[in-house]
């Protein structure tokens, strides 16, 4: 097992962000929420922290990207569409987020449709995990398939201990960029306190039984529980657009015959406007078939699509919610209701 120190892990993420665009974690004099930053000369990378505010999927599907432009030019129309072939890294990664990349690979590259905006991002960066040492009381990463130090989606792992991190290079890729650094040895001290480390943040994060949750749902589309669970809700969305798997958007076009744009926007099924018909008939009308929709989509109906849950439980949803709705109550609910 290899460690970086902590300096030369410094010293990687500077040389790398003068041949590519580099991402890293920090927080800004006067705000109150950690964020993914590019790097640049006098900002340095922090990795002191619970987890990011949003999640890394805004640097896959940004909260707005335009999809194309065009122009006038004589007679002809000029057609232009951004580039995505960016050489990128992301330094700071929790696991739970890389293993929502990984289930959003499926939503945008399927058997029918492959987008290359999203896809284009996704082949040209590399993504450097930390570890979770200390999960929130509200994260459950375990009660859905991941965990504190789960590998998946990550090309490199890195593992908190004294002075450094212990280095786990996962694709080629990951191995790539290693090979930039310089690595010692870490001894066997190193390796043993990893492990107990891993195993002690596995036991903090919180349990939530999921068993029969999905065959619970199976039967419940036209169950009372519908109207009790949304009461609260203000609509607002931010438990959406926080999540790290949630991937609704809209598509808005601007312009004239002149010239103009597509863009392509991030929208919530927990708004009235998602599902209203030109017609002004709207399937979804309150918040009774919205949040149900919410619910049925994370735990049954990708379930039935791509085969896991479309939740990694970071928590996020928990913390941010001004009504306090609880996704691990709400699931209780209908385990021992339905």
């Amino acid at each position: 097992m290899k460690k970086i120190k902590r300096e030369e892990l410094s010293a990687l993420i500077d040389r790398l962000a003068s041949s590519c665009t580099v991402y890293a974690t920090g927080l800004e004099p006067g705000e109150a929420y950690w964020a993914f930053r590019p790097v640049t000369a006098g900002r340095e990378a922090a990795f002191d922290f619970t987890n990011t505010r949003v999640s890394v999927k805004q640097l896959f599907l940004p909260k707005s990207e335009r999809l194309f432009s065009y122009r006038t030019e004589g007679d002809s129309k000029v057609f232009e569409v951004p580039s995505t072939t960016e050489k990128r890294a992301v330094f700071g990664v929790r696991p739970c987020d890389a293993r929502s990349l990984s289930m959003l690979d499926g939503v945008f590259r399927n058997d029918q449709y492959a987008d290359p905006y999203y896809l284009g991002r996704r082949q040209n960066t590399v993504l450097v995990g930390l570890g979770c040492a200390a999960p929130c009381s509200t994260c459950f990463c375990t009660s859905v398939g991941g965990g504190p130090f789960d590998p998946t989606g990550l090309d490199v792992l890195l593992t908190p201990v004294p002075g450094g991190y212990l280095v786990e290079a996962i694709t080629e890729a990951g191995k790539a960029l290693m090979e930039e650094a310089s690595l010692d040895e870490a001894t066997a001290q190193e390796t043993a306190a990893a492990a107990a480390l891993k195993e002690e943040a596995a036991k903090k994060a919180d349990t939530v039984h999921l068993e029969g949750l999905k065959g619970r749902l199976d039967v419940a589309f036209d169950h009372p529980i519908w109207e009790r669970i949304p009461e609260k809700c203000l609509g607002c969305g931010i438990c959406t657009f926080l999540c790290p798997t949630c991937h609704c958007f809209d598509i808005c076009d601007a312009g004239n015959s002149e010239a103009g744009s597509r863009e392509r926007i991030w929208d919530s099924c927990l708004f009235p406007l998602y599902t209203l018909h030109a017609s002004g008939h709207n399937p979804r009308p309150t918040a009774k078939e919205r949040y149900r929709q919410r619910v049925m989509h994370k735990f049954k109906y990708f379930v039935d699509r791509l085969g896991c849950t479309a939740c990694v439980g970071c928590g996020r949803c928990v913390v941010n919610c001004p009504v306090n709705l609880d996704i691990r109550e709400i699931t209780r609910m209908i385990q021992e209701q339905v």
